[in-house]
């Protein structure tokens, strides 16, 4: 049945491509990835980075993601954590996972993110 998650599809709202571009190239160093011929005038970015994908799809009616979330692992945590806050993004360490080191972010337009190791 399942082997693996393809990507996840977070939700932006209309005209915030430039900065999700911003965000997760320029911050996360993810690279943008060409959409489909037939879905780019939904408009949207995709992203990736290795084996991880997210899609921002432009949503109308947007509200940004308060509690679903994208789960991001990461190599260093502590340099990803400074790299996001130097770039005014949000910080919430959480040590509700027993044995793991996360913390919670949130993307430009409110998207909420965990990064973990």
């Amino acid at each position: 049945m399942l082997v693996a998650v393809d990507h996840v599809q977070l939700a932006a709202p209309p005209g915030s491509e430039e900065l999700l571009r911003a965000f997760y190239v320029g911050v996360l160093g993810m690279t943008e990835i060409p959409k489909p011929p037939a879905l780019v005038a939904r408009g949207g970015c995709w992203f990736e980075a290795g084996a991880v994908q997210l899609h921002l799809g432009i949503e109308t009616d947007f509200r940004p993601s308060k509690k679903a979330h994208p789960g991001l692992r990461v190599t260093d945590i502590a340099a990803c954590a400074a790299r996001l806050e130097a770039n005014g993004a949000p910080v919430r360490w959480d040590s509700g996972l027993p044995g793991r080191r996360r913390f919670h972010s949130r993307d430009p337009v409110g998207n909420r993110l965990e990064f973990l190791v």
